[in-house]
């Protein structure tokens, strides 16, 4: 018996030397990591505050760097956010409930579906241009248009949209839908006003996530045919546009010292634009989660 514990004893010095070096690794990693992200952010704060001004905000592109501004990209960037946030929401979260709570999980459509759908989130976001620009763009007749770099962009971010509706799904406690149908809710009246409400603060997490990436895709949207230079504001779906990424990405390959500033101002906004909709976002998570909890 005290050899075993000798033993034992040995065996749990060695696993908390094992963990407390593990704990170092992984405390220097994401040390390391929050460095870098500091030295970037000041290194952009540094170069693009000079140049951040209203007259920035309300001018168009030029080959003029003093005159530069990103007025339509900024209204380009605004525009994608307002049709593919609801578009992706509704979609999404329509899909999660429907493999979720009304397909029964051992059918096997069900199966292949999910394994698509994880699949899917893998798919590098190039793809989904080359996508956009087949089906949107030339079978559907869109052009280059804002609607069809929204569908585009929908696409991309979907499958994390959706994967994140069915883990909050999934997170809805068993007893709260027995106790739903206890009381004689049909099983969609346990949808809408039980499981959905519960699981909403997770579905907004996940939108969260899917914007944030929306917001910063290029790749695609250049696929699509996005322009790099436009000089006014889109004023429907259907019109031509530009973003903020891709009018990041035109000045920071020029040759000039000057536009790569104002590139640092475009990402200052750019960041500004993301953090503005993850808060609003975050504060009706917060907002919903309060009243599921009461």
């Amino acid at each position: 018996m005290t050899v075993d514990r000798q033993v034992f004893e040995k065996n749990l010095a060695a696993r908390r030397k094992k963990e407390k070096i593990f704990h170092g690794i992984f405390a220097a990693a994401t040390c390391t990591g929050i460095i870098m992200l500091s030295i970037l952010i000041a290194d952009i704060m540094t170069n693009g505050i000079g140049h951040l001004s209203w007259r920035f905000l309300t001018s168009y592109p030029s080959r003029f760097p003093e005159q530069a501004g990103i007025k339509s990209a900024l209204a380009g960037t605004l525009w994608l956010i307002v049709l593919v946030t609801p578009l992706t929401f509704i979609i999404g979260v329509g899909t999660a409930i429907f493999l979720e709570e009304l397909v029964p999980k051992n059918n096997p459509v069900n199966r292949i579906i999910l394994a698509n759908i994880v699949n899917l989130a893998g798919v590098p976001s190039i793809i989904y241009g080359v996508l956009g620009l087949a089906f949107f763009v030339r079978m559907m007749g869109l052009g280059r248009s804002i609607l069809a770099g929204a569908l585009t962009i929908m696409l991309l971010v979907l499958p994390v949209v959706i994967v994140s509706a069915q883990e909050a799904i999934r997170g809805v406690p068993a007893s709260m839908r027995h106790a739903s149908y206890a009381l004689g809710a049909t099983r969609w009246q346990t949808v809408c006003y039980v499981v959905f409400p519960a699981a909403l603060p997770g579905i907004l997490t996940g939108v969260i996530l899917a914007m944030s990436r929306a917001v910063g895709e290029a790749a695609p949207l250049i696929m699509i045919g996005a322009m790099a230079f436009v000089a006014f504001v889109p004023l429907s779906p259907l019109d031509h546009f530009t973003v903020l990424p891709i009018q990041i990405f035109n000045w920071t390959s020029r040759p000039q010292e000057a536009f790569h500033k104002i590139a640092a101002s475009g990402i200052i906004v750019l960041l500004a634009v993301l953090l503005s909709a993850n808060a609003l976002a975050a504060y009706l998570r917060d907002k919903h989660q309060k009243k599921s909890q009461l």
